[in-house]
């Protein structure tokens, strides 16, 4: 089995930004400027927000575009990342087709999500949840 991160329910999302919070804290720093996850406004708060994760795409644009290999396939879906191997080319960024590939500008390299849950664990209203999914389930 393979674990990826699912938006529940969007319209759950009242925007408080948890996960992000937690996505950060996890790689030891405050703030949100190293998160994997994203929650943006739809166009102000009757229209809601839109929750960003990684979908651990079985083949994944990201790691396709890469010409220094620092993105590479992981077994059932999604990348792993190899930050030495980097060369800050942005080409991975703008591959994702849901956006979901941030960016740390200090070290010029991608924020890849690395689908350990905290993010879920800290989302007060259950918007986002950190599944086991069979692979042939897996798109």
């Amino acid at each position: 089995m393979v674990k990826r991160l699912s938006v529940v329910d969007v319209d759950r999302c009242v925007g408080c930004q948890l996960c992000m919070f937690a996505c950060t804290r996890r790689s030891g720093k405050g703030g949100m400027g190293e998160s994997r996850i994203g929650i943006r406004s739809a166009g102000g708060m009757r229209k809601g927000f839109i929750v960003i994760v990684c979908r651990a795409c079985l083949n994944p644009p990201c790691a396709a575009v890469c010409p220094s290999q620092a993105l590479l396939p992981r077994d059932g879906g999604g990348v792993s990342f190899h930050a030495q191997l980097c060369i800050g080319c942005g080409k991975c960024k703008e591959a994702c087709p849901f956006g979901a590939v941030f960016w740390n500008d200090a070290l010029a390299q991608p924020l890849i999500c690395v689908y350990c849950g905290i993010c879920a664990g800290f989302c007060p209203h259950g918007v986002v949840a950190h599944e086991e999914i069979a692979e042939s389930a897996h798109a």
